[in-house]
């Protein structure tokens, strides 16, 4: 329920309080601190590079940060708050190379995926959601498919060492 009423609290500010029904530059109607320029809610793997971009460039008085690029901070800003409270920090890595390989292809496959379905389980699976749209539908479909697939791949090959560890 919090989720939802997130999502519906990031359409309401974007949407209500950063429409302006002419911009004094372009005298059109404008959603502002938005990178599409319309209504949006949470996504996160536009509003990385977004990101990404305003680190790169923030000098450029053009670069502004946007309802993306201030989710995606907070994310990473309440993540270290919580680590700290809860003194529950702890630095990870991998077991060995194969470990690393998978993520790193995970990880490649994951990108494609968010980037070709314009949007991850945030983006699509809620925001997208939330709107009814038939894509968002679509997209959260397949990565509930994705998901499920690759949680059997990963059965089948603990199986499979098991199996090869007792001969």
């Amino acid at each position: 329920m919090g989720v939802g009423a997130i999502i519906a609290a990031v359409w309401f500010v974007s949407g209500s309080l950063g429409y302006v029904a002419e911009h004094p530059s372009t005298l059109e109607e404008a959603f502002l601190r938005t990178n599409s320029g319309r209504m949006e809610s949470l996504s996160f793997v536009a509003p990385v590079a977004y990101t990404l971009d305003y680190l790169m460039f923030f000098s450029d008085t053009s670069k502004v940060i946007t309802i993306g690029i201030a989710a995606v901070i907070g994310v990473i800003a309440g993540s270290a708050a919580y680590a700290v409270v809860s003194r529950r920090f702890r630095w990870e890595g991998f077991r060995d190379t194969e470990d690393m390989a998978n993520h790193l292809v995970g990880a490649a496959l994951m990108g494609f995926g968010g980037v070709t379905a314009l949007g991850c389980t945030v983006g699509q699976g809620l925001s997208g959601i939330s709107t009814l749209a038939l894509g968002s539908f679509i997209a959260l479909m397949s990565i509930v498919t994705g998901a499920v697939l690759a949680l059997k791949y990963q059965t089948w090959r603990l199986d499979r060492s098991a199996m090869a560890q007792e001969k």
